[in-house]
């Protein structure tokens, strides 16, 4: 069986198979401030107990700190009821982070777990070798209640990497390139499973990039195998006891790439899979943003830090970097990273999904072009219908930075 196929049959008590209906208990379910409100209005009506409050998680991020009067209303119910229902993970401002960043630092994600979120990116967490997809507001209220969720197995997609990645070249060109191979509907309804020299030798920073970005391809999760880096990682963090999980290499699909043929890629608008080397294109920035759930880690952050120490962002480029916790922003204060952004004339933010989604620190104006180590380039997905967003990896949003435009980032790191 497939990684996601032997966690749900744990779970479900059997051998299940691609295709069935099961329903399994829930480890944790998270929600945050966008996703929370409804899942709590709805789990209201229910007239019920929380199912257990120490698996509940609450995070605000999307609009954290508070962007306008309606994200203030929102917090401000969310704190109300996380007190009145007694939810014991609830992370606000000062000791928070990106939900999915947040999740993993603070030991909720172990291998061989079933969890639940509602935000769409919740796979991020297969990197550890759990089964972790997303969900909505309704579909939360009942596990609040339950602890219980039901699923269709998933057929899985297996990716074997082998090789290595060159310098410069990092897991967010490896997903954005297998993206662009099979579309954005390549995975639908599928669990993607990851494999081999290349996924081994990563750092889990980039492994959960590539997981993260599962569902651009229509995927119900992203998942690797838990390796010795994961199992260190999770020492003193985790929450609770874990069984790791194994596979035993039986797929419905199988693709093979080699690292090393890897090369920085860059998504155009309006789509994920609309991908190029970067080298290819000759495009004006006016923006270059680094940070969120995909790619705000400190390895994110240092990649980009050795391409502009001694450098400074182009006279015409906004340079907006976003740390995705605070554990990440105070690790980039201590190894310095943070001076060399202000050096290099770059705004440091505080730690928050912000113009990802569009809500503030970068939005967009109309005809403005922004490079981005974000997951998404729909139209509007950052601010003004009319401007334009381009996906690329740290190392290619900070020599884009510098260079004032879509820039291959090999020229910087050789």
């Amino acid at each position: 069986m497939s990684l996601a196929t032997e966690i749900l049959s744990r779970a479900a008590g059997r051998k299940v198979e691609a295709g069935e209906i099961v329903e399994v208990p829930v480890d944790y379910v998270m929600v945050n401030d966008v996703t929370a409100p409804p899942a709590a209005e709805e789990f209201e009506k229910l007239e019920v107990e929380p199912w257990d409050r120490e698996r509940i998680v609450v995070i605000l991020d999307h609009y954290m700190p508070n962007v306008n009067v309606r994200s203030a209303e929102m917090t401000r119910f969310l704190r109300e009821w996380v007190k009145k229902r007694g939810i014991k993970y609830f992370y606000s401002e000062g000791r928070n982070g990106v939900c999915h960043q947040l999740m993993i630092e603070e030991g909720f994600v172990a291998p061989g777990r079933i969890i639940v979120g509602a935000d769409s990116h919740t796979c991020s967490y297969g990197a550890l070798g759990a089964f972790a997809t997303g969900i909505g507001s309704t579909e939360a209220a009942g596990v609040f209640a339950t602890g219980e969720i039901w699923f269709r197995v998933p057929e899985t997609q297996h990716f074997k990497i082998s090789g290595k990645l060159q310098e410069g070249v990092m897991g967010k060109d490896l997903i954005l390139t297998i993206i662009g191979d099979i579309g954005v509907s390549g995975s639908l309804y599928k669990a993607q499973e990851f494999s081999g020299e290349a996924i081994s030798s990563m750092s889990l920073s980039d492994r959960i990039t590539i997981c993260n970005m599962a569902v651009e391809a229509g995927a119900k999760t992203g998942i690797m195998e838990p390796d010795e880096k994961v199992l260190e990682y999770l020492r003193g963090r985790v929450k609770g006891d874990f069984q790791v999980v194994h596979s035993d290499g039986v797929y419905e699909e199988e693709y093979e790439y080699d690292a090393s043929e890897i090369v920085p890629v860059v998504a155009e608008p309006h789509l994920p899979e609309n991908v190029k080397p970067a080298e290819e294109f000759d495009v004006e920035i006016q923006q270059a943003y680094l940070g969120s759930c995909t790619n705000g880690r400190l390895e994110d952050l240092r990649i980009a830090a050795r391409i502009l120490k001694g450098r400074k962002v182009h006279p015409d480029v906004r340079m907006i970097v976003v740390p995705a916790s605070k554990r990440v922003y105070e690790s980039a204060l201590r190894e310095g990273l943070i001076d060399i952004f202000l050096e290099a004339d770059a705004y440091v933010a505080g730690w928050t999904c912000g113009a990802c989604i569009g809500a503030y620190m970068g939005v967009l104006g109309k005809g403005e072009r922004c490079i981005s180590s974000t997951n998404r380039n729909f139209i509007g997905r950052m601010g003004h219908p009319e401007s334009e967003v381009y996906l690329a990896s740290p190392a290619t949003v900070a020599a884009s930075a510098v260079e004032g435009k879509i820039t291959d980032p090999r020229k910087y790191l050789g």
